[in-house]
């Protein structure tokens, strides 16, 4: 698949494109893909943390060895990637690394907990990084889609859009968004109107009232460790 759609981008736009195939929940990915770049002299430019996948179930019943994997992809891996291409990018004094968190980011997720704890990283990193990169030209941007049409966790968000539990976008918005985002160096995207309100509200309602309404939603999810 990563041939093929590399094989249509040098067609049609006439780039260079390397494929690279990495397991990117492996701890020591992040240093073999730098390593690989800079034998061949590749300066990156843009940095895209975009992998991801998560774990649903209860905490107490889920699978560890795949919530580390999961862990280490979205907390330890993103991290690695960006303190090792950041020095280069400020060096240069140009330079944009894009984050995906999730709308899961500002809530806490019964029966994704991991997952969405692990957004909640991905966010306060990024905002973190975008106050510290003031001034060197550098930008950092993170990205908090709600439920997006993608195959992530096996389809699941489409499934609940056929069942009206949640309203989904089509993943090119989403990614039209979030590169438009990046590109004018802004802080936060969430993309879509709906998500965004959904976000803005949560600033008025009390804490307790936020993982009762969460529970509510990720109920359908908690027998999935199962």
């Amino acid at each position: 698949m990563l041939k093929k759609l590399a094989t249509l981008l040098e067609t049609e736009y006439g780039v260079q494109v390397l494929v690279i195939s990495h397991d990117l929940s492996a701890s020591d990915a992040p240093d073999k893909i730098f390593e690989l770049l800079r034998a061949k002299k590749i300066e990156v430019n843009y940095l895209v943390n975009n992998a991801g996948f998560a774990v649903f179930g209860r905490f107490a019943e889920t699978n560890w060895e795949e919530e580390a994997e999961m862990l280490t992809l979205q907390v330890m891996n993103y991290s690695r990637l960006i303190k090792l291409f950041l020095p280069s990018m400020i060096e240069q004094r140009s330079g944009h690394i894009l984050n995906i968190g999730s709308t899961g980011s500002f809530v806490p997720g019964p029966y994704c907990a991991a997952y969405c704890a692990a957004k909640s990283y991905v966010l306060s990193l990024s905002e973190a990084l975008y106050a510290e990169l003031k001034g060197t030209g550098v930008k950092v941007t993170a990205v908090c889609p709600g439920g997006t049409k993608t195959a992530f966790g096996g389809g699941l968000y489409q499934d609940r859009s056929k069942r009206g539990m949640a309203k989904v976008m089509e993943a090119r918005t989403v990614a039209e968004q979030a590169y438009s985002a990046m590109i004018k160096g802004k802080r936060l995207c969430i993309p879509g109107l709906v998500n965004r309100f959904q976000v803005f509200m949560l600033r008025f309602l009390p804490r307790k009232i936020i993982i009762n309404v969460a529970e509510k939603t990720m109920s359908g999810y908690r027998d999935l460790s199962a």
